[in-house]
C-alpha cells in the first residue's frame, strides 16, 4: 500500500476545475473520511455533505471515479485506481459548489410522481391495519426502504438523456403508494407516472438497480408501475 493517495476533486459549480490533493493512505479508511481529511487539514473551504457516517442518510453521496456512491461505506482500498481518487458533485442535479449538489429538482420529481401518501381515513377513524403477508405488501417490501439518497438518479442514463424524466426513485415511491390499500390517491397517481416523462421512459438499462447502496430495484419498481398502467389503459381508465 503506498502513503499517500493523490485525489482529484471537483471545485466550483457548473464551470469548475479539478484540484489535486495529497492525503495520507491509511488501513480501513473510507472516501468520506479522504475528504474530511482534506476539509479539515489541508483546505476548509471545500464544501461537501455528510451527516450519519455510517449508511444511514446517504447525505454523503458523491461522484467516485466516475460512479455514485455513499462515500461513508466505501473503502479507499476498493475504488483507488494506481494510488489515485477523482471525486465529484453526484451527476445529472445542479453543481452548488464543489461535491455539494442541489437536491430539489431531485425532491421535486417525488412531488410530481404523487409521491405524498394520502390517506383514506381520518384521525377519527380506527387504525388502518395491512396484512404483512399480504401480496401487495410482500411486493413492495425491498421498495418501501428507499431513503432518498439520490444515488439511482445521478447513475440513470434516462435523467441524463431526458431532464423531465421523473426518475428511478420517484417512481419506485410511486410504486410503493400504488400497492398501499390505505392511499386514496391511485388513479391521480397512475395518471402522473403513466406520460411521457414517467414510467415508459426507463429503457430497463438497470444502472439504478447496479448502483443502488442498499440493493434495492427500482428497475422492478418501475416495471410494475408499467404492467399497472397497461392494465389501466386497457380498461379506458388512462
Amino acid at each position: 500500500m503506498s502513503q499517500t493517495l493523490q485525489v482529484d476533486v471537483w471545485r466550483g459549480g457548473a464551470d469548475g476545475h479539478y484540484q489535486t490533493f495529497e492525503v495520507p493512505h491509511r488501513e480501513h479508511q473510507t472516501v468520506l473520511d479522504v475528504v474530511t481529511y482534506i476539509q479539515r487539514e489541508l483546505d476548509p473551504s471545500l464544501s461537501y455533505r455528510y451527516a450519519c457516517r455510517v449508511g444511514m442518510c446517504g447525505s454523503c453521496a458523491m461522484s467516485v471515479n466516475g460512479k455514485a456512491r455513499w462515500t461513508c461505506r466505501t473503502h479507499v482500498k476498493r475504488v483507488v485506481e494506481h494510488g489515485r481518487l477523482r471525486l465529484a458533485p453526484l451527476d445529472n442535479l445542479p453543481r452548488i459548489k464543489d461535491l455539494a449538489t442541489d437536491m430539489a429538482p431531485f425532491f421535486d420529481k417525488i412531488g410530481q410522481a404523487r409521491g405524498t401518501f394520502v390517506p383514506t381515513r381520518t384521525r377519527h377513524d380506527p387504525f388502518a391495519a395491512i396484512a404483512p403477508d399480504s401480496p401487495a405488501r410482500a411486493s413492495i417490501d425491498e421498495a418501501i426502504e428507499c431513503i432518498g439518497c439520490g444515488v439511482c438518479y445521478a447513475s440513470c442514463d434516462t435523467v441524463a438523456w431526458n431532464p423531465d424524466y421523473l426518475g428511478p426513485a420517484a417512481l419506485n415511491r410511486a410504486w410503493t403508494l400504488m400497492q398501499d390499500s390505505r392511499d386514496a390517491a391511485h388513479a391521480e397517481r397512475l395518471l402522473a407516472v403513466a406520460g411521457d416523462a414517467g414510467c415508459h421512459a426507463c429503457h430497463t438499462h438497470m444502472s439504478c438497480t447496479e448502483r443502488c447502496p442498499k440493493q434495492l430495484s427500482p428497475t422492478a419498481s418501475i416495471a410494475g408501475l408499467k404492467r399497472l398502467a397497461l392494465g389501466a389503459a386497457l380498461k379506458g381508465e388512462l
